[in-house]
């Protein structure tokens, strides 16, 4: 599954490049932000990061939605033959590369339960390395939570403090 994943993020980069039309790479962005969290969600066993991470990229993006929509034209999504044939090529070559890489994952030491055992034996049995990432407010890290929440605030009154509400939108009507 998490490699069916890491090839859709690869296909999606892959598709932004033929892509001129600015709403269409958000709806892109958006997909890839989803895909990541979901990623990122299966690899420490809780969601709680992965919630977060999303909810702070779609904030952005529906900043930049509003800027771009006010500037953007009324053009229609265009792609021509040739894209369509590379596009073509990079779906064939992400479906071959999971149905390929199945039989390559099992051969893989870290799939090895020799191996697993040995890491899980030797290099992880001190208590310093089962952190997990849901303690997120303990007290080890409540200085560097302080210093970002700060940080974040500062910003905050900077951007606030820079941006003139007098000088209008972007875009004027006309």
């Amino acid at each position: 599954m998490k490699l069916l994943l890491m090839n859709f993020i690869l296909f999606t980069c892959m598709f932004m490049m033929f892509i001129k039309h600015p709403l269409a790479l958000g709806i892109l962005i958006l997909i890839q932000t989803f895909i990541i969290c979901l990623l990122s969600g299966m690899l420490t066993d809780t969601y709680w990061f992965s919630y977060i991470l999303f909810l702070i990229f779609v904030g952005g993006i529906l900043v930049m939605f509003i800027y771009i929509s006010s500037i953007a034209s009324n053009e229609l999504f265009k792609i021509n033959f040739m894209d369509k044939s590379i596009l073509l090529f990079f779906i064939c070559f992400f479906i071959l590369s999971y149905y390929f890489s199945n039989d390559l994952l099992t051969s893989n030491f870290y799939f090895n339960n020799e191996m697993y055992n040995f890491f899980n034996k030797y290099m992880f049995s001190n208590n310093e390395f089962n952190f997990n990432l849901s303690k997120l407010y303990n007290e080890q890290t409540f200085l560097l939570l302080m210093m970002l929440v700060l940080y974040l605030f500062i910003t905050l009154i900077a951007v606030v403090k820079i941006t003139n509400i007098f000088k209008g939108p972007l875009r004027s009507n006309l």
